[in-house]
């Protein structure tokens, strides 16, 4: 028997050699001399001791050719999963898990879209792009085995094609927008189903909280009045007992933060831009650093630092040495949904402006790895595919800013050649994306914000609810001319901000529209921070990025403080903890106090158990519904409590006061069997930042999770942080003085775990430690050559 556990062991221990050695295969070419087809020169990759490459070509599309054959040395993986996800081709490589997945993102005929886009590039963008793409095929063609994921999953690696980086951009705007314009749904039930002074009140656009750029806070509406909603009354007494539909999503930890100082307010007298991008984290980072050097005979035609999207060739962030630039999702309300009337003597057909017409018929056929391959059939419209109906059975199209050509291009890689703030102005208004908020600064010292993408021209509809576009006139019609464009442009305040808020109002914000903004406070928080500075450095751009205050939760500490006197807290250990541990709070999302954890659980439980009252008791629905905690829900929330009105009163209770016991002492209980002393924000927030195969591998995860652990941050403070979201990188940088930027990111370069360089800088991040914005000394040389 001994001999016989001896053989096995020897076995196993062979079988994770041969697999290790297998593995180490696909790690990328650090040093060397390579001969890559398509190149018209010679290119130099130097790589610092973080991994990050600084390439050096004779032309603008060598130098494309060898970015795609680093991403794909170090990120093809990553790459493959955005053009599936954005395809619908995910079950081809993991099976039946993702049919449905697969299934919801077919209706959107993306590859085929992608495949058009590229007939629309100018000769220069499909030029570099045909390039791009051939260097990721002979990356990963210099590859001793595939991807270490392919050897793993078993499966086989698909060629890049140039349409797949036009599928990467289509991956952002499912990440970015409201992909099947829900929030349209949700409004249109809330809408129908409330009182419209009701419907005013918790549905409210801003708070005192707004920070915008244009335009003043919006007030919150006064709270109904008994004969609009009264919750005393027998109908809603038992409305706590509604079965719970949420209408709304619920108020989510996300943004991203940017904003940029005139020379003015800095202490180099040169204007500044600051990042963080905050996205969903994983392994690898969803950015890959660069710095992209063209030099010919006339001299150095381009040099740009910043962050790439693997998958696609230009710089997405950064400086070019004149102007820099960061952005932050717009929020921008850019989907709709549209009523459509089918012919009533043929179900085939539906009313245009144009008349009656057939709907397009479309198969999709999905590949199944380890199964058969399934059919779905895409109804689709003038406006986009049929996505539903309405409460009535009425068919509902989706009509997404994706859909439309425009929509779609390269130009993101004309700011690389920009040469001031009103230059780049320009091509914000022309770059195919999700639309974004931009900030600029260009060495002259100018500063702006203004809208990156193009923004349809919509007319004879509320872009919040759903509508017939039948009548000519009605839904999109058209782009705004650039001239007719938001933008800030050297303000007086020598500062500009976004942090996911809204920005403008009027005329401004009915031309961009509303996913759902930001509740104002970080920005806020931001804004008077920047305002304080006089003479700002570069290291106060990174103490705001970790500004991890939560000044949100100041009245709702003082709050739970005055609900726990000492009357409520007598002969009462577990109240009386609570009210110790909320007493000596430090004022932060700091994992090692219970303070943040306590007053944010207050928070939510109060805010919940209002909205949910007042909508499941005095809306008129079929079925018991209820509204969650959204974006702006705080302005209503804090009006009741502090109004406490009595006809909002939740009515299992007799006093406000009760109802705030109540909650507070749900958010003892809510630690469970642990003490308020010991129910830290850590524990709650346990942050994980791991490959995507650590789960479907878990022998594996340790070697594939780069962080586990918690970390400082939460909601409504600068430095955003939940379990698996959080700043994407952090980088400040003034155009021309790139030498003095920093930058660092979660996780490292390399998509592979055997690499150097799979951790190399995650330590930064975490400890929030500036890094050099430009790549260091050079570590490894990679000489790309023409192949003969």
């Amino acid at each position: 028997m001994k001999l016989l556990a001896t053989i096995f062991a020897a076995v196993a221990i062979c079988i994770v050699s041969i697999t290790y050695l297998t593995v180490r295969g696909s790690l990328p070419a650090l040093d060397g001399t390579l001969s890559i087809p398509g190149l018209a020169a010679q290119v130099i990759v130097d790589r610092d001791d973080l991994g990050v490459p600084t390439v050096r070509g004779s032309s603008r599309t060598d130098v494309a050719r060898a970015t795609g054959f680093l991403h794909a040395q170090d990120r093809f993986f990553q790459m493959d999963l955005m053009r599936r996800l954005a395809a619908g081709e995910l079950s081809e490589l993991v099976g039946g898990n993702a049919i449905n997945l697969d299934r919801e993102r077919r209706q959107h005929r993306l590859r085929a879209a992608a495949r058009n886009r590229i007939e629309l590039l100018s000769d220069r963008e499909r030029e570099i792009l045909v390039a791009y793409s051939e260097g990721v095929n002979a990356g990963l063609l210099e590859l001793s085995v595939a991807p270490f994921e392919y050897i793993l999953l078993r499966a086989r690696v698909q060629p890049w094609q140039p349409e797949d980086t036009m599928l990467v951009n289509f991956a952002m705007y499912f990440q970015l927008n409201d992909s099947d314009a829900s929030r349209d749904a949700a409004y249109a039930m809330l809408h129908d189903g409330l009182p419209p002074a009701l419907r005013e009140f918790v549905l409210n656009e801003g708070t005192e909280w707004d920070a915008p750029l244009i335009g003043s806070p919006l007030p919150v509406p006064p709270p109904p009045e008994p004969g609009v909603c009264d919750l005393r009354n027998s109908r809603t007494r038992h409305f706590v007992q509604s079965v719970e539909l949420p209408l709304a999503p619920l108020e989510r930890v996300a943004g991203s933060n940017a904003w940029a100082i005139g020379p003015a307010r800095s202490s180099t007298s040169h204007a500044m831009v600051a990042n963080d991008m905050h996205l969903d984290l994983s392994v690898p980072n969803i950015w890959y650093r660069m710095r992209l050097i063209v030099e010919d005979d006339a001299g150095i035609a381009l040099d740009i630092t910043g962050i790439t999207l693997p998958g696609a060739p230009p710089i997405v962030a950064g400086s070019n040495g004149r102007i820099a630039w960061g952005f932050t999702n717009s929020r921008g309300d850019w989907s709709d949904l549209v009523n459509v009337e089918p012919d009533p003597d043929n179900p085939d057909a539906y009313l245009t402006p144009d008349g009656y017409r057939l709907f397009d018929i479309q198969t999709e056929v999905i590949d199944v790895r380890g199964a058969p391959s399934v059919a779905v059939d895409i109804r689709s419209t003038v406006w986009g595919p049929v996505v539903g109906h309405d409460g009535e059975g009425g068919l509902r199209a989706l009509h997404w800013l994706a859909h439309e050509p425009e929509a779609s291009n390269l130009k993101i890689m004309d700011f690389e050649d920009a040469g001031s703030v009103h230059e780049a102005i320009r091509i914000a208004h022309t770059v195919g994306s999700p639309p974004q908020n931009i900030v600029l600064a260009d060495r002259d010292g100018n500063i702006a914000w203004t809208i990156m993408g193009r923004i349809p021209r919509r007319s004879g509809y509320d872009l919040r609810l759903p509508a017939a576009w039948t009548e000519p006139g009605t839904g999109w019609q058209g782009w705004l001319r650039s001239d007719e464009y938001p933008v800030v442009l050297n303000p007086e305040s020598g500062v500009v901000w976004s942090a996911n808020a809204r920005v403008v109002d009027g005329e401004a914000l009915s031309l961009i529209g509303s996913h759902g903004y930001d509740l104002g406070a970080r920005a806020q928080q931001i804004r008077d921070r920047l305002l304080d500075l006089e003479s700002a450095t570069i290291a106060d751009m990174l103490a705001i990025q970790l500004d991890d205050r939560a000044l949100l939760l100041e009245r709702w500490r003082a709050l739970l403080l005055e609900v726990l006197g000492s009357t409520a807290v007598a002969g009462d250990p577990l109240r009386a903890g609570l009210r110790r541990e909320v007493a000596r709070w430090n004022g932060r999302a700091d994992p090692e106090t219970a303070g943040y954890r306590l007053v944010r659980e207050f928070r939510e439980l109060v805010s919940d158990d209002l909205l949910s009252g007042i909508v499941s008791g005095c809306g008129d629905f079929p079925d018991p519904v209820t509204l969650q905690r959204r974006e702006q829900s705080e302005g209503p929330v804090w009006r009741l409590v502090s109004e406490r009105p009595a006809n909002l009163l939740p009515p299992s209770f007799d006093s406000w006061n009760a109802f705030f016991l109540y909650a507070a002492d749900r958010t003892a209980a809510s630690c469970g069997t642990t003490t308020p002393e010991n129910c830290t924000w850590g524990d709650r927030n346990q942050v994980e930042i791991a490959h995507p195969l650590a789960d479907t591998l878990p022998a594996l995860s340790p070697w594939l999770t780069v962080h586990s652990g918690a970390l400082p941050g939460g909601e409504h403070t600068p430095r955003v942080q939940s379990r698996d979201h959080g700043a994407s990188e952090r980088f400040a940088v003034s155009p021309g003085d790139e030498d003095n930027g920093y930058f660092h990111m979660p996780a490292g370069q390399s998509g592979h775990p055997l690499s150097p360089f799979y951790r190399a800088g995650h330590e930064a991040w975490v400890e929030g430690r500036a890094q050099a914005f430009l790549p260091g000394d050079s570590e490894h040389r990679l000489t790309l050559l023409p192949a003969r």
